[in-house]
């Protein structure tokens, strides 16, 4: 994680889909043209889902991280639209 200045931090894994992407995508509108959002999620449909969703809105994916007990944190750039 030391790769990336992470601006914010969003942890979704109290929610289920689709609220989930709904969560992520509030908490990058928050955020300037080019900051990063870490995005923790858990294992199954959100993994599969939010990078999805969040590459069709244009932004960029950094990384995603497995955190190795059940939830993975993505990384995600803000571009502008």
């Amino acid at each position: 994680m030391a790769d990336f200045k992470i601006d914010d931090t969003v942890d979704i894994t109290t929610v289920v889909c689709p609220t989930t992407f709904v969560k992520a995508k509030v908490a990058l509108e928050e955020l300037d043209d080019g900051q990063i959002l870490s995005i923790r999620m858990n294992d199954g449909e959100p993994v599969q889902n939010v990078p999805r969703s969040i590459k069709e809105e244009g932004h960029k994916i950094l990384k995603l991280i497995d955190n190795e007990d059940g939830t993975y944190d993505l990384i995600v750039q803000k571009v502008g639209d």
